[in-house]
Formats: structure tokens, sequence, C-alpha cells
């Protein structure tokens, strides 16, 4: 897959002649078209050693994700089956919470956990709590150090222990699961720095395996929830600690729990499976199978997960669908948020195979939007609801549980169900809700409305009654309706909104929703921020990203050196301005920076030293016994014991630092030494113009739109308007170092590293060749 994207970015073969030099920078430019073609092979070796010395690892007995069941898949703490007692029998619903960072430095996180969730999850009743990931913050107070503090997994199992007393629900229902920050500088799981597997939920309840499972049965509805565990096996300190990575045996322990009521139950089973790291944010494991081959074969009803927060967006979903596509492209880009099958005619006969597809339901953080979300499973129909906590608590909190939101939860199955007439009518019958309410309700009404005029129009009014049951676990209003009425080809035409009103006389209105009783799916688009994080796959574009980058650059290196000396065409000011162009101005930019062979030579060896040497050795461990090496394909860690290394750990989570300095420092310190040295070449026929010394060879005239930031230079009293442009190009100077001393501050303090020892060449190469570059355009 990513071979097919690096074979798009092939370097343009440029004739240069032959000779020695020709031959030496023919090899240099093969050299790098070798490195680039072999890019997926180089990602499909790096994966295949992680998981290699993974599994090594495990036989020795030293493994940092030590498989605690033994492959013994019929162990209680990792499959569960719980009897949901009392009704409404028909639905479930539990509550996820995501992101929580309790940290030393910011006690209100769990200060106000402790007081908000609690008494909500008394008033909400689930059946299941899913904490999915980053439950401490592991962060020193300037956020640059990233590493476990023990205090904090004290406070967040002290703060637990409160929230479950007070919530009066029972601590088995109760599943966490470890994000990257809870793996901050963990070199082995049940290590001293493993504070996850000694003071969470899950670790104190023994469920030490990467995939544990639970199900909700309520008389013969089976309802699956799935969580796991894909952190990185070394879990390295930040920032070089952001991606999921499954493995292969993961995948295969996955694939196997969300098997394990295949042959068992006669009716539907809705699975959903929850874990810490967004698709987007996902490796592929060492056979090239990734979590979203797993869950598209199992057609998931949804996969819950975090990571993200909410300051990207709110709109953190994503509809994945089986497509089949000769091209790669999109196994790596999604642009909208749902992927649409290129067919639209619906295919009722009982050979059709069944439709592959899953929602994606990122949340938001607890850390700064106090988030929580309440999900439910009524009659096979998943909705839930996202509750902002930040002014305080809730009174009243309302989950429509059909009809559902056709923007954010309709299915193509559930469209293939209802034109084929092969759904369950019972479940289309009545309009349904959710109420959670700390005061008695007084009355709840559902309202729908017509937008086919313009605007919103009441087309649909009713009360809703609550099911009574003798032992219920909430309360659920029902209200019939004729379905068929509010069937339309427009997803979006209809709106449902429901409001409760309390004893107090407090009145609760539900956002407006869309929905389609047809099963189709209303457009909605992302901002360019959440396809940034939602969209992009980013482990799959690392490598042509980063390829393509090395590719443009030695390209822009390279070719103007060798059209210098062989070609019979040169690229000088004079026929730039003779021939004024974009592409002939970047081409005598870029040879005016080869005629100075120290930044021209100086920058082709940063290059090579980026590719084939070591970038800089940190301490990527909380013990901070030893220090570790990282280069473009990850860091060489050693072994627990002592006795070998392990090779790319943290690919691609290291594109974090290496994209960046690619993009941002190297590029366009290149481009600016260019014009540095083609500004001073301006100077000096300007200089020499007003001299005398050098007789006018071109047209003055034509040189003139270059040279007017000059002109007035001796009658200037306070001389402002000297070298404008080399002023200007200062200043863009001093913006690349600046951010590039930014980042390498994050790197000290993230890594505990002393510049001038541990990283000389990628701290100070570029600032010494800007300011050769500099001191070299002060001389005409």
């Amino acid at each position: 897959m990513v071979l097919e994207i690096e074979e798009q970015f092939q370097l343009p073969r440029v004739c240069w002649g032959f000779g020695k030099m020709g031959t030496i920078l023919t090899l240099m430019m093969l050299l790098c078209l070798c490195l680039t073609t072999n890019s997926h092979e180089a990602a499909r070796v790096i994966e295949q050693k992680q998981q290699q010395e993974q599994e090594e690892s495990e036989r020795q007995g030293f493994s940092s994700k030590p498989n605690w069941n033994n492959n013994n898949n019929n162990n209680n703490n990792s499959r569960r089956v719980i009897d949901v007692k009392g009704g409404p029998e028909s639905v479930v619903w539990v509550v996820q919470l995501s992101d929580l960072h309790f940290s030393v430095h910011n006690p209100d996180r769990a200060l106000d956990f402790n007081t908000i969730v609690g008494p909500a999850l008394s008033m909400i009743n689930p059946s299941l709590v899913l904490i999915t990931g980053d439950l401490t913050d592991g962060k020193s107070k300037d956020l640059l150090t990233m590493k476990q503090n023990e205090e904090e997994w004290v406070e967040y199992q002290n703060t637990m222990e409160d929230v479950i007393k007070r919530s009066g629900l029972d601590k088995n229902i109760f599943f966490d699961l470890r994000g990257n920050h809870d793996n901050f500088g963990v070199p082995a799981v049940g290590g001293s720095f493993d504070f996850f597997s000694k003071y969470s939920i899950n670790g104190q309840l023994g469920r030490h395996g990467n995939v544990n499972s639970v199900t909700l049965q309520t008389g013969e509805q089976k309802h699956l929830f799935v969580g796991f565990d894909s952190t990185m096996s070394f879990g390295l300190r930040g920032p070089t600690n952001l991606f999921g990575h499954p493995t292969d045996q993961l995948l295969a322990e996955l694939d196997l729990e969300l098997s394990q009521w295949n042959s068992h139950s006669i009716k539907p089973v809705t699975k959903i499976s929850f874990g810490h790291f967004p698709l987007s944010f996902s490796a592929s494991s060492n056979s090239g199978k990734s979590l979203k081959d797993i869950f598209l074969k199992h057609s998931l009803s949804a996969y819950l997960c975090g990571h993200l927060h909410t300051r990207f967006g709110k709109n953190l979903k994503r509809h994945h669908q089986s497509i089949h596509h000769f091209l790669s492209l999109p196994k790596l880009l999604q642009f909208n948020i749902h992927q649409m099958s290129s067919g639209s005619t619906v295919n009722c006969s009982f050979e059709a195979p069944p439709v592959e597809e899953f929602w994606e339901w990122e949340m938001g953080d607890w850390r700064k939007s106090r988030a929580m979300r309440i999900l439910a499973i009524d009659r096979g129909h998943v909705s839930y609801i996202d509750i902002d906590f930040k002014l305080g608590t809730r009174n009243t909190i309302v989950l429509p549980t059909f009809p559902l939101d056709s923007r954010l939860m309709s299915t193509s199955s559930s469209h293939r169900m209802y034109e084929c007439q092969i759904m369950l009518p019972s479940s289309y019958d009545s309009v349904r809700a959710l109420v959670f309410s700390a005061s008695p309700i007084v009355s709840v009404m559902a309202r729908i409305f017509d937008t086919l005029p313009g605007n919103l129009y009441l087309v649909w009014e009713s009360s809703m009654t609550k099911l009574v049951d003798n032992t219920s676990r909430g309360d659920l209003y029902t209200a019939p309706w004729n379905y068929k009425a509010f069937e339309d080809p427009s997803p979006d035409r209809y709106w449902l909104q429901i409001e409760v009103t309390d004893i107090l006389g407090r009145s609760t209105l539900t956002e407006l929703r869309p929905f389609s009783v047809n099963g189709l799916s209303a457009k909605l688009s992302w901002t360019w921020k959440e396809f940034s994080v939602m969209g992009c796959q980013w482990a799959a574009l690392y490598n042509p990203i980063l390829w393509s980058t090395l590719y443009f650059i030695f390209f822009i290196l390279l070719t103007p050196k060798a059209l210098l000396i062989y070609s019979k065409k040169q690229y000088t000011f004079k026929t730039f301005i003779a021939n004024k162009g974009f592409i002939n101005g970047i081409a005598w930019v870029l040879q005016e920076l080869c005629r100075v062979p120290i930044l021209w030579y100086g920058m082709l060896g940063y290059l090579l030293h980026l590719i084939f040497l070591p970038w800089f050795s940190g301490l990527v461990f909380s013990d901070g016994k030893d220090r570790e090496y990282m280069t473009y394909m990850g860091w060489v860690v050693k072994s627990s014991d002592g006795r070998g290394k392990h090779e790319y750990v943290g690919f691609p989570d290291n594109m974090v630092v290496v994209l960046p300095h690619l993009f941002f420092v190297v590029l366009p310190s290149i481009l600016v030494i260019g014009f540095l040295a083609a500004e001073r070449v301006i100077y000096r026929e300007y200089f020499l113009s007003l001299s005398g010394k050098k007789e006018d060879d071109f047209d003055q005239g034509k040189m003139s739109f270059l040279l007017y930031g000059y002109q007035g230079i001796q009658n200037s009293k306070f001389h402002f308007g000297k070298r404008w442009i080399r002023k200007l190009l200062l200043v863009v100077c001093l913006a690349i170092c600046w951010m590039h001393f930014k980042s390498c501050i994050v790197l000290v303090k993230a890594y505990e590293m002393n510049p001038l020892i541990h990283f000389p060449g990628y701290s100070f190469s570029i600032p010494l060749l800007l300011a050769y570059a500099v001191y070299k355009s002060r001389n005409i």
C-alpha cells in the first residue's frame, strides 16, 4: 500500500553527462532513490522486528506486555456475562469516560470528577462504566517531561473508590484501559513503574489480559462489549508515544472475543468495542492487518475511543464501510464522515453478502471539557449523547433512543433492512427516550418538525408515557406513531426534539436532531482540523510523506549542482532579469547556493546525517538508567535483561519529531540560504552600478524592481531602507532558529539531554549554516 504511493513520488531523471563528478552525483541520487523505493519494505521490516522481538521477549519471560491469560480465553477475568435485571428489558445503557488526565499539578480534575461523576452515575444507573484511557497525565508542570508519577495513580485509585461508593454501583462493572499517557516511560508491564497494573480497576480485579469482554444479557438479547489495550509494547516517554500498536496476537484475540457468540445465539448480537486510540492513530500489525479489518469482519455497531480530546472539534466521528478499490488512496485518506459505498441500490436477495460497516465515535475529554457519554442499545438501535459538565451537575438528562440521528448513527444495514422489510416492526412503532432525573418527572413531550417549507414547522406532537416495571433500572418513555408517514428520500427533512419537565417546573430540551426512518444518512462534513485527525491514516502516511519530502530536498540540492557543472545554460541574475519566471528564479536562487561550497556541502552532509546516523540519544524510560538513541525509523532500546536490543521502537510515533524538523527547519533553511546568496548578488550588482566600476550590460529598467529597495541609500538619513531584502531574510532566519531551538528545548526536557553532548549535530548544524550564510551575505 505504501509502496504504491511512494512510486508516485519518484524523482525526475536528470541527464547530467559523464565524468567523475557526474558519476558521484548520480550515485548519490540513486542512493536516495534506492532508500525511498524500499521504504515500504523498511516499514514492513520495522513492524516485523518489533513483533518478533516482543514474541521473543514473551518466550524469555521479560515481555513488556505479557499474555497473562496464557491464551485461555475461557478465563473468567477475560470474559464475563452479566444478566441485567429489571426493566425496561428492551434497552440497556452504559457510560463512557475518557482522558481524565489526573495530575498533581491540576487537582481540580480529580476533585470535579469525584463531585460530579459519583452523583451522575447514581442517577443514570448504567450497566457498565467504560473509562477509555489516559487515566493520569504523567507530565511535569511545564508539560515537557513525560513519565509516570505514582502520586497521580494513588489519587486515581482513591478518587475511583469514592466515586464507586457514591454511585452505589458494583465495582465489577467498571472497566478502565491504559492510554498512552498511562504508558509514558514504562519499560515493562508488571515492573516497578507499571502503576496501571497496581492502581487501576482492571489491575485490582485481575484483568491483566490485553483483551477483555463482557456481555450484557437481557432476556434473549445479548450485547457484547470488548475492550483492548493497544498501547506501545515498550512505553517510551512522550512526545514519541502517540500511536496505538496492535499486534497480530492482539488482533487474533480480539477476533476471537468478538466471535464468542456467533454459534451460540439465534438472535443478532450487538457488538461494541472500546479502546483508547482512534483508528487514524493506530498502526497496522506485522502481517498488515488492522483493527479496522477486524471490526469490519464483525460489522460492529460502534467502536468507542478517546485520545484526541475536543480541541480538534466536536464531530470526531467516522463511518467505516468495506469498499474494494484498486487504488490505495481510500486506505490512507477519508474525506468525509461517511464512507459511502459505490452502489446506491439495495440488494434484498438472501444471497446478498452482509454489509460490512461500523461507526467510530471518539468522545471528548474530562481533562478540560468535563465530558461524559451515555450510550444506549434499544432493540438493536445504538444511540448516544455526550454531556458537558463544565457548568456543573445536570438535574435531568434525556437520551432519545429511537429514531436515530441520521447524521451520526444511521447505517447502510439499517437502510437495507428497512427497504427489504426484514426489520423488527415493533422496534419502529414508537418514539422512545431514556430520561434520567434527580427529581420526579411531570411530563415528557415529543415533537417532530418538517424543514421542507424552509423553516421548522411542527407536524407532530405527542405526550410520552413511562413504561412501568416493578424493578425498573431507569425510565424509558414512549409515544406511538405512524412511522410510515415520515418516510422520505431526504435524510434530514424531519427533526426530532423532546422536552422534559420535572416537578419543580424545570424544563429540559434535547437538541434538534434529524432522523430518517428509512435508514438514510445525512451528510455531515469535517472541518479541516477534524479531517486532519480523523480522516488521515497517519501511520500509513508517514513513509510517503517522509520520502517524498526527502526526494524533493535532494532534488533541489543535487539538480542545480549538476546543471551548474555540466549544463551550458547557467542560471544567473542576468539571465533571470532577461527572462523572468518562477522556475528561472528558483533555479537561479538554488544555483547561487551551489556556488557557496561550504553551505552546499554542509547542507548535503546534514541530510545524509539525518538518514544514516542517530538524531539524538536520551532517557526514554522512567527509571532513567540507560540512554537510547533515535533515528528517523524509531528508537533503538536495550532489552530489559540487557542482553539485546530492540530496534525501531516508536515507529511511526517519531514522526512528530521527524516531519516538523524537515518541513519547518531543513527545507526553509535551504531556501532562505539560497535567497541570501541571491540577494548578495543583487546588492553587488547595484553597488558596482553606483560605483561606476562596471558597465551596464543589461537593461537597467528590467532590474529596477529588485533594486528599488537599495535606491536612495545615500540620501537616507537613518538608512532604514538599506538592503531591506536581506533584513527580511534575517527575520526569516531568526524565525527558523527560534522554531528549531524551541523544539530542541522540548526534546531536552522530554529525554533529559544535553544538546552539546547528546545531539550536537541536530541542535547546531542548521543554526551554524544559517549564521554562516548571513555572515557571507555581508560581503559583496
